[in-house]
This record gives structure tokens, sequence and C-alpha cells, in this order.
């Protein structure tokens, strides 16, 4: 990728009127947004910095993003792009913005450069204590207060059972024509002091695919389920009721990884095509 693009280093626009894509890094505090994407009647991420990139821009913008993340969800690292006649000023978008969203950075972006589809995997963290008293009141937005201890190790045990490249449509909300194969790269969980915090990272994860994963291992953590039910679900040929969606405050997007830019194109046109399948 390119050198950051800030105030101090002004970007002339393209020649001809032309557009510029760039890539965004953006961070939020979803507590008060509908999620990312743009909803009627509703404040969402997605809706929220494109009208205020518009009005500072005097030009409509559109984002495309990594990941499209639910109502409450947070993120860290989430990555966008919108092609654009010149580059934003960070600091005057700053103060336009409201305080739980940021731009962080804007760079120009490789050619083929598409942040959702030449994405080779995202990363997030969910993050649950297990003893409410010490719950700490700053951390409420992104922390779940669970009611029963959990056990690192059979949550670990039973999230080992899940990696790998599996059909995960017991853990999703299926979208119509979209695949629910994924990729599950890390699943693994560990404890700091009362705070037991799971990093999971995929090629991609399909709708509500995280929290459902982590409801599913909860059960498992406090004593509920055994440890070989998550993995025994991914021969469901539907998505059964027994798994519970986590709660959405507990999650935040931590990262996008992306190939080198000589492979931005091709990764972007073979992701296209493999979730575009039935």
């Amino acid at each position: 990728m390119t050198g950051l693009v800030t105030s101090n280093e002004p970007v002339v626009p393209a020649r001809d009127g032309g557009l510029v894509r760039y890539q965004l890094d953006i961070a939020y505090d979803g507590t008060d947004f509908s999620g990312w994407a743009r909803q009627p009647g509703r404040r969402t991420v997605c809706a929220v910095i494109e009208d205020t990139l518009s009005l500072v821009l005097r030009h409509d913008v559109r984002l495309t993003v990594a990941g499209r993340t639910d109502a409450g969800v947070h993120a860290s690292g989430q990555v966008a792009h919108t092609d654009l006649p010149v580059a934003p000023d960070l600091p005057r978008l700053a103060r336009a913005l409201p305080a739980d969203v940021r731009v962080r950075a804007v760079r120009p972006a490789p050619p083929g450069f598409d942040a959702r589809f030449s994405a080779v995997r995202r990363h997030y963290v969910y993050r649950v204590c297990d003893q409410q008293w010490s719950a700490d009141p700053l951390r409420r937005n992104d922390t779940v207060t669970w009611p029963r201890a959990l056990d690192v190790a059979a949550l670990n045990e039973a999230s080992t059972l899940l990696v790998g490249l599996n059909d995960f449509v017991a853990f999703c909300r299926r979208r119509e024509g979209a695949t629910t194969i994924r990729d599950l790269q890390r699943l693994h969980w560990t404890r700091t002091g009362t705070v037991v915090s799971a990093e999971v990272s995929a090629d991609a994860f399909c709708h509500s695919m995280v929290r459902s994963l982590v409801g599913a291992l909860l059960a498992v953590g406090e004593g509920r389920k055994p440890v070989g039910w998550p993995a025994s679900l991914l021969k469901a040929e539907t998505r059964p009721s027994t798994v519970t969606v986590a709660p959405a405050h507990g999650l935040t997007l931590v990262g996008v990884d992306y190939p080198p830019d000589d492979q931005l194109a091709a990764r972007a046109e073979q992701t296209r095509n493999l979730r575009e399948q039935p």
C-alpha cells in the first residue's frame, strides 16, 4: 500500500476531473448504531460517514466495506474504499463526524483494490467478563458480563474442533444466493484476570457467524454442553434453534488482511465468484 494521506500531505486531484480510489481505515463504537449498512430511518455507520464525506467534499460518496457489522458491534480495524476526486482533510473530517466514529487514515488504493473482495481474512475479538462484581464499568460497551464461570480449557478444546474449511450453516443466517462455506482459521480463547477473550479469524464470515459460534461455545465453557457439541452442529443442513447468538456489544472487528498489491485484483475476482455461488 502507498503512504498515508493526511492534511499535511496534499493530494492532487485526478486529471480531467477523474476519480481516485482511496482506502479508508475506520474505527467506531457500535453502541448507538444500527449496524454498518444503510437502513431507512436508522442511524448506521455507513450512512453517517457517507453523508459527512459527501457534505465535506461536496461530492456524492458511496463506500464499499470489508465487513458489514451488526447493530451494536464495534470496530477498531474496519476498512472501506471509495472513489473520490480528492482525499478528505482528516482533521476537518474528524470535526464533522460524531465522536463515536473516526476515519483514522486515508490512502490511495493500489490498482485492483476492493475492500471487500480483495480481503484474505478478517479478525474479530469477543470479550466476556465471567465475574459480575469485577466487571469494569469503563468497558461495559465492549465486554459482556457473564453470570457463570467459564472454563477456558474446555472453550479451546471445543474451538479447535471447529477450525478449518466447513459449511457453517448451523451458525449463520442464510442469505439468498450466498454460500455458508467458510475457512475458519483461528478460534482461540485466553483469560486475563476475569476477562475471557476469543480471537476469531476467517477468510470471511456469514451473517451472525462469530456471535453464533461464541454463543455455542459459551454453553460449553459454563458446562451446559459437552466439548464436542458445537462441532457436531457442522453436520446440520439448517440452522438449529439450539444455537444462541451471543450479545452484539462484546464483538469488535480488529483487523482485515490483504494480499500483496500485485495480487489484489486476482483475489477480488476469485472471491467474488466464490461468494456469489449458491
